[in-house]
């Protein structure tokens, strides 16, 4: 069966048809086109959808990416290998750590380089560091989205963004900075663990940990919040399959996939990593996911510290120019999970320049998650559409790219 049949099979499954030409929609309908975006504060301000109503309800919808596009992988083809770390840290601008992480597996595997293990595990341990503070700025963006009778979802948000500081003043901790980090490096990383980094993180960890059953209080506990979120928003597991759909996005449909289990990199062959998975498909299941992945992470970076291994943290020459690392040849794909699903790096070396990839291609889990939007808007409000879209957690940064 091909992709395309594939996806209108599914379609069909909920009644839905995401190529529905408008001028074959009901002639007595008093039909309306809403340009959602780019400028409204839900889509993130660089994000179009043009949604056709009939009445409230919308009947069609498409979304129109491109309002951030940079060329970032027709940048990172002119710079050299050792110059790209910095630009693809503002894709996922909201999970930097895993950004720089994706993009030095994929040279690594090019140059056949060997990572330390205490560089393996210091890049996990801040993997699932930026895992929570990701899922935190969800949540509180997300009730912020939702916004009324949460109170305009400002109290949430104050909450999650007070938690986030935590983590961000132990990555400062680390690198100077709060955000983007330059931390990752060929062979392993840059900078290793100051003094009194695990008890610090241990007593961030604990703070989190113990708010969140207010959290959860606020949210799942919220009629109003489960009133906006359950049954909306629906996506059948193997439609979300059939778009390349991972991450929280695709386990809330009920699928059971999580690269740190399934193909393991970094320290997650030593640890025991417990997929959460939620059959619902909705808003509400997606919500359910991302909190149990706090959970999770929060459990998975106390045993990282305490079973971070002594040694080196970088297996590669000293690079003291540029130009130092060069690539004759071959071609390699990497992918790992990231807070939105799994963001894959396709190299390919040589070329004129050996300093430089002749290509450079980024999967990014956004823009797959956007990809739903035609088969899971249709036959939802508009204010639906603020909360699906929400639900999707898409940063911009990476999609457009």
């Amino acid at each position: 069966m091909s992709h395309a049949s594939g996806e209108l099979q599914s379609a069909r499954r909920v009644g839905i048809d995401p190529h529905l030409s408008i001028r074959h929609y009901d002639p007595e309908a008093d039909l309306m086109l809403l340009h959602f975006g780019p400028q409204h504060p839900s889509t993130h301000g660089v994000f179009r959808m043009d949604l056709h109503l009939d009445g409230e309800i919308i009947v069609k919808a498409t979304p129109f990416v491109g309002y951030l596009h940079r060329a970032v992988e027709k940048l990172c083809e002119k710079l050299t290998y050792v110059q790209q770390t910095p630009i693809v840290d503002k894709n996922d601008y909201v999970a930097p750590m895993t950004n720089e992480q994706a993009l030095n597996m994929a040279f690594e595997k090019l140059l056949n380089v060997e990572v330390p293990r205490r560089a393996k595990w210091m890049r996990t341990l801040l993997a699932e560091l930026q895992r929570i503070a990701s899922h935190l700025l969800w949540l509180g963006t997300f009730t912020l989205d939702l916004g009324g009778a949460l109170g305009g979802g400002s109290t949430l948000f104050i909450h999650c963004f007070r938690e986030r500081e935590m983590i961000l003043d132990l990555f400062e901790d680390l690198t100077g900075s709060r955000f983007h980090y330059n931390t990752h490096t060929i062979g392993g990383n840059r900078h290793d663990l100051p003094a009194g980094f695990g008890e610090k993180a241990k007593k961030a960890l604990a703070v989190i940990e113990a708010r969140m059953p207010e959290y959860v209080d606020m949210s799942l506990g919220n009629g109003i919040f489960v009133a906006r979120t359950k049954g909306v928003g629906v996506l059948d597991g193997d439609l979300a399959l059939e778009l390349g759909i991972t991450g929280p996005v695709l386990r809330a449909s009920g699928i059971d996939h999580d690269l740190r289990r399934d193909a393991p990199y970094g320290a997650y062959d030593e640890l025991d990593v417990k997929v959460a998975v939620e059959s619902g498909g909705d808003c509400l299941a997606r919500a359910k996911v991302r909190f149990a992945e706090i959970t999770e992470s929060i459990r998975l970076c106390r045993a990282l510290i305490d079973g971070m291994p002594e040694g080196p943290i970088n297996g590669y020459k000293p690079i003291r120019q540029a130009t130092m690392v060069k690539v004759t040849g071959g071609q390699v794909y990497v992918g790992i999970e990231t807070p939105r699903g799994e963001l894959g790096t396709f190299v390919i070396g040589g070329g004129d320049t050996p300093t430089s990839p002749y290509r450079l291609k980024i999967r990014s889990p956004s823009l797959h998650a956007l990809s739903a939007i035609p088969y899971i808007m249709p036959g939802a409000t508009v204010s639906d559409a603020v909360a699906i879209l929400g639900s999707l957690d898409p940063i911009m940064g990476e999609v457009d790219r």
